[in-house]
């Protein structure tokens, strides 16, 4: 079984998620505006279950997964980040890829988290999987994830139609 590392940024804690998380991940995950983004659709507290327990099933089959982020200072859960292969039905394919994902709740995006947490991600990623292409998709509505995915290095690739959302195609190369 694959130890989850922790990685520490200077105001963040990535780590696993952990069952306790619970609670406070289905607290994020029932902010409309993180949601907006990503699928569109409010989840069940059901589905945040799955999402929970689909992180630990990453890591164990993939090596790679998603990192639960807590700010140092107050020890609260802000979001998370990471990479996953989710096997998406769409063309071109991320499949096979580390495909780079983040969200951090509403209240404390703007503060430069993600980029901050991403880079730690990367930074990981890279010394685990040297040379592994990198991809990530974001809504064109999205525009303060496209800026990210800008700040942390990728480059847009194509522009796709993933769940009848247009989106763009980004990938970085190590």
């Amino acid at each position: 079984m694959t130890v989850i590392p922790t990685l520490t940024t200077d105001r963040l804690l990535l780590r696993g998620h952990r069952l306790d998380d619970f609670d406070d991940f289905l607290t994020l995950w029932k902010h409309k505006e993180l949601v907006r983004f990503i699928g569109g659709e409010m989840p069940t507290r059901e589905q945040v279950w799955a999402r929970l327990l689909r992180y630990a099933g990453l890591w164990h089959h993939l090596g790679f997964g998603f990192f639960a982020v807590e700010e140092r200072e107050s020890g609260r859960l802000i979001g998370e980040v990471g990479f996953l292969d989710l096997h998406r039905d769409m063309t071109p394919t991320t499949e096979g890829t580390l495909e780079a994902g983040w969200g951090i709740t509403p209240p404390m995006q703007g503060k430069g988290y993600a980029t901050e947490a991403m880079n730690a991600a990367i930074a990981w990623a890279d010394s685990q999987f040297a040379g592994r292409r990198m991809t990530c998709i974001v809504e064109l509505e999205n525009r303060s994830s496209l800026r990210v995915a800008e700040k942390i290095g990728f480059r847009r690739i194509d522009d796709i139609i993933y769940k009848d959302k247009h989106s763009a195609m980004f990938e970085r190369c190590a």
